[in-house]
């Protein structure tokens, strides 16, 4: 029988009350006393000169507080990057300065040129309206390829060129595996594209800066996936302000999906100009602001060759990608080609020999990075897409080629410089042909026929590497910060407990899976444990939520701050029976010494915890307090296999999706139901990269994509009904846990099952395609079959 509470258990979410009923308390929804407003005039040109600023009409306009231009923001810091990349040939990646105001130059249709705070919004509109500019357009650069071509426009003067790396990797496997392609018995060449992607979180992002000059305190109100880490950054290498005189509070956030991770110029502004104004102010983006603002996703044009032997082994890969990181270097976005991408390009196989290559390429364009998944979805569709165009080239089975080639013993070193400790890929490949019926595809395909209707099946696998550590490791990498977390685990004197924890729940389900490993550890109830997050004053230094890190590393560091929880009770149990604390058991919220009927209660320990009555103060101090820091040995890799079916219609080229089925293997599992639902979403998002979403620029770099009129978001009946599994489970090995992560599966393993489902519609159609890049809408599917 399924379990009703603890680790395991599907409790439902309790911060979803809040939620459903309208009291979620999100970064608009605080308003503080006499706080301004601020609006960006932002270019509308992706390239020009700014030969001057006017601002002596809007200044005098009604309601206007002060305008900002860059002009203010002379002798502060830009905005920094978090990862610096080393090339191939051993020299650091250029990297501009990236101005919180546009200074000298605008480089990107909606960079910030001035900020008008006013009474009101509208009357910061107003007055934004009558700023008068002298901007000298300049040739933009927006394709890749031509922004290395030699006399190509500069995004940035001060740089060589718009080139930011050459990233070669594994560099010492390059000749090798030249070597394998020149002795190959096949290989299979396939061009293809990571489209750009808009993450289009339900809530835009909001920044709200107030300071006091009694305390000379700053507090940010920001929609951020990571609180302290913004903090950081903001802090100590923007501003200039101590970190005990800046607090960052991230309340609840509606959708992330990374692009709520970086730091950003507006939260920077609001922070400066509250002092500067010596009043509260507050921005709320826009929807069409957050096309021109949020940082995008992928962006990626590669070449992949694999190389198999006459047995049909993978013998060597290679791939050679363009990755577009826009105008200027966004918190993460070098590693997202590179370390977050080329790692994972061994997939779930036992490829001997890879070599990635990367050149990242500035654009006259939105700044580029990690998006649901970062750089995984890049590398499986890039893997899974090649293989199944080798299995059609070799007329053989597809899923029969994965299997020969799949990795089966563990831990698995990869030749990119990643080791595999746990996994069965042939166990969630037998799951999805279970719950898929693959067997009955041929009867489902018939049925469509003989509806005038094309049918496909596509199948493919992925594995992920998730909770990037350690921190040492990542450190040689490049890493600008510690990849740790941390957690406080705070027993009141009644027993209910506070955990203050540095991850960041915005749609993750904390506020209910976290307590459940709480309360299983104490054996008490769930509804004892409240969990804090968000607030930087509040919590311990953690590195927030992203890459599907939360309950294999903060999840972690709570286990560990319990333990010593656990061990200190214990000691005080041990006073209160007259017992050695190496005989006292905890089970179900009672302590008892071993082998007696001598027991005593949670809350009573954890009052004498408090009024230490009971025991000497000298062997024991008082409260019940410990905080736990956590860094990973390795990183966990959750793997999975999954199959789509859709329908084709040859008259229009719409593609429906009939079935889609999921078996994923991400270790133990703590709360199914919420796994479910972020598999789900997951699911719904890379169906809207393979099906539907794409930001396009046109040659000036004008974003013609800047609206839901023109950016085609997934809708209900966009997706199916979903068959997800998650019952075959190798745990992970280096964790307390056992856990993996979970949050981005779905983004990874879905584009490249609905893309080869796409083709092997469009093949049993009769129609020569052996690729169609995503998204695959009707426009492009009906060209693909009547070219």
């Amino acid at each position: 029988m399924p379990k009703d509470h603890g680790i395991g258990a599907s409790p439902k979410r309790r911060e979803d009350v809040r939620f459903l009923t309208g009291n979620g308390n999100y970064t608009d929804d605080i308003n503080v006393h006499g706080q301004a407003y601020v609006h960006f005039l932002r270019s509308d040109v992706a390239h020009g000169k700014i030969n001057g600023i006017n601002t002596e009409v809007a200044a005098a306009m009604p309601g206007v507080v002060r305008i900002f231009t860059g002009a203010d923001f002379e002798g502060v810091g830009g905005l920094p990057c978090g990862w610096q990349v080393t090339d191939r040939f051993g020299e650091p990646m250029q990297e501009p300065a990236h101005p919180v105001l546009a200074q000298g130059k605008v480089r990107h249709v909606g960079d910030p040129i001035a900020a008008v705070i006013a009474e009101s919004l509208e009357e910061a509109r107003d007055a934004a309206e009558a700023i008068e500019l002298d901007i000298e357009e300049l040739p933009a650069v927006v394709d890749m390829k031509a922004a290395l071509e030699e006399g190509s426009t500069k995004v940035h003067d001060d740089l060589t060129s718009n080139l930011c790396y050459d990233w070669g990797f594994v560099e010492e496997n390059k000749d090798a595996v030249a070597q394998a392609f020149s002795e190959a018995a096949h290989v299979t060449t396939l061009e293809l594209t990571n489209q750009r992607l808009v993450a289009n979180p339900m809530e835009p992002r909001v920044a709200i800066g107030d300071y006091s000059r009694a305390t000379d305190e700053h507090t940010l109100y920001t929609t951020s996936q990571n609180p302290h880490v913004i903090r950081l950054l903001m802090g100590a290498f923007v501003l200039g302000i101590p970190e005990h005189k800046l607090r960052v509070v991230a309340p609840d956030v509606g959708g992330g999906f990374g692009t709520k991770i970086f730091h950003y110029a507006e939260e920077a502004f609001c922070t400066f100009a509250a002092k500067a104004v010596n009043r509260p102010v507050k921005w709320t983006a826009s929807r069409s602001e957050a096309f021109m603002s949020d940082a995008h996703g992928r962006d990626h044009v590669t070449t992949i060759e694999l190389a198999l032997d006459a047995d049909n082994n993978f013998t060597a890969l290679r791939t050679e990608t363009h990755a577009n990181m826009g105008a200027y270097l966004s918190t993460f976005a070098p590693s997202v080609p590179t370390w977050l991408h080329g790692t994972l390009m061994a997939g779930n196989y036992k490829t001997p020999l890879i070599y990635v290559n990367v050149k990242a390429v500035f654009t006259n364009t939105v700044p580029v990075d990690a998006y649901r998944g970062a750089g995984r979805p890049e590398a499986t569709f890039q893997l899974e897409r090649v293989i199944d165009k080798a299995a059609r080239e070799l007329g053989v089975d597809p899923i029969a080629l994965r299997r020969q080639n799949f990795i089966t013993e563990f831990p698995y070193a990869t030749p990119v410089a990643v080791e595999y400790d746990t996994g069965d890929y042939n166990g969630t490949m037998d799951k999805l042909e279970e719950i898929a019926d693959l067997s009955g595809f041929a009867a489902r395909r018939a049925e469509s026929e003989a509806r005038g209707k094309m049918r496909g099946l596509g199948v493919n696998c992925y594995i992920e590497a998730c909770g990037i550590a350690p921190s040492n490791l990542v450190g040689q990498l490049g890493a600008r910060a510690g990849l740790y977390d941390a957690a406080t685990v705070r027993v009141n004197a009644t027993g209910s407990i506070s955990v203050m924890v540095g991850a960041h729940s915005h749609g993750q389900g904390h506020e209910t899976s976290f307590p459940q490993v709480v309360a299983d550890m104490l054996g008490i109830d769930e509804g004892m444990v409240d969990i804090v997050h968000g607030d930087s004053s509040k919590i311990p230094f953690g590195m927030g939520t992203y890459g599907s890190r939360s309950i294999a590393v903060c999840g972690s560091a709570m286990v560990r701050a319990t333990e010593k929880i656990i061990a200190k009770a214990k000691k005080i149990a041990a006073h209160l029976m007259e017992a050695s604390d190496a005989d006292i058991e905890l089970k179900d919220g009672q302590f008892t010494v071993a082998g007696t009927d001598k027991s005593v209660a949670w809350g009573d320990v954890t009052l004498a915890a408090y009024v230490p009555h009971n025991y000497p103060l000298e062997d024991i101090e008082p409260g019940l307090e410990e905080t736990a820091f956590y860094d990973p040995a390795n990183f966990t890799y959750p793997a999975g296999a999954y199959a789509c079916e859709v329908e084709v219609d040859p008259d229009t080229g719409k593609v429906t999706i009939e079935r889609f089925a999921a078996a994923d293997d991400f270790g133990n599992i703590i709360n199914p139901m919420i796994v479910d639902g972020q598999v789900h979403g997951g699911i719904g998002q890379g169906i809207g990269q393979a099906l539907l979403e794409s930001c396009v620029y046109d040659e000036n770099g004008q974003l013609l994509s800047a609206s839901y009129m023109d950016y085609a978001m997934p809708r209900a009946d966009d997706v199916p009904f979903y068959a997800v599994d998650h019952s075959s489970q190798t745990p992970c090995t280096h964790n307390p846990l056992g856990v993996k992560g979970c949050g981005e599966a779905g983004a990874i393993g879905s584009p490249p099952a609905v893309i080869n489902a796409v083709v092997d519609a469009l093949q049993s159609g009769g129609h020569d395609v052996t690729h169609i890049d995503m998204p695959a809408s009707p426009s492009r599917v009906w060209a693909a079959m009547n070219k």
